[in-house]
C-alpha cells in the first residue's frame, strides 16, 4: 500500500471516531444549556438515582474499586481441557500447585476479596434490587432506596403494565428493555 493511501486511511479513521469520554463531555455540554426540562423534550430522561448515605456511597466506590483489581477465579487447569470450562471450583488435590498458593499459579477466592458489608446485594447504581413479577408488587417498594427487575417469565402485556404502574409512582425498573 502506497504512503498516501495509507495517510487517507488513517485521516479517514481519525475523523469518524468519537471516544466514549468525547461522547459524555458532549452530552453533559448538552445537558448544562438545556436543563432537565428541555432534555425530556429530546426524549432522554435521566435514570432515578438512590438516596444514599455518605457510608454507602463510599462502601459502593470501594466495592468498584476491588471488583476491578481482582481478575476471574477460574478453575485449576481450565486452560488445559475445554470439557472442565472455566467455573470456579476449589482445587483439593495433594500436590495442587494452585492449592498450595505457587507464584505462578492464578489465585483462588479468599475473605479478603469480598465487598464492604453495607454494599452486599446492592445494584451498582445503589438500588436494592426487587423482583417484581405483577403490578401488585409494586406497591410495597420504596421508591428511594429500592428498584424494580421484572422477572424473566413475565410476557410483553403484563411488562408494560409494571412499566406504566412504574413510572407512576416514580419506581425505577432496572430491565425495562428500552420500552
Amino acid at each position: 500500500m502506497g504512503r498516501k493511501k495509507r495517510d487517507r486511511k488513517k485521516d479517514e479513521q481519525s475523523e469518524e471516531v468519537d471516544t466514549p469520554e468525547e461522547e459524555e463531555e458532549d452530552m453533559l455540554d448538552l445537558d448544562d444549556e438545556l436543563g432537565e426540562e428541555g432534555m425530556e423534550t429530546l426524549g432522554y430522561t435521566p435514570k432515578k438515582k438512590p438516596e444514599l448515605s455518605p457510608n454507602l456511597k463510599r462502601a459502593l466506590r470501594l466495592r468498584s474499586q476491588k471488583k476491578s483489581r481482582t481478575g476471574p477465579f477460574r478453575r485449576q487447569e481450565w486452560f488445559r481441557y475445554k470439557r472442565l470450562g472455566t467455573k470456579w471450583r476449589k482445587p483439593r488435590g495433594l500436590h495442587s500447585k494452585m492449592r498450595r498458593n505457587m507464584k505462578y499459579r492464578s489465585n483462588i477466592p479468599r475473605i479478603g476479596y469480598g465487598a464492604p458489608l453495607e454494599a452486599k446485594g446492592l445494584h451498582p447504581s445503589g438500588f436494592k434490587e426487587v423482583m417484581v413479577y405483577n403490578v401488585k408488587e409494586l406497591d410495597g417498594i420504596e421508591p428511594e432506596t429500592e428498584a424494580a427487575r421484572i422477572g424473566h417469565s413475565v410476557g410483553t402485556r403484563k411488562r408494560r403494565e409494571i412499566l406504566e404502574r412504574a413510572r407512576e409512582k416514580g419506581i425505577r425498573v432496572l430491565n425495562s428493555g428500552g420500552m
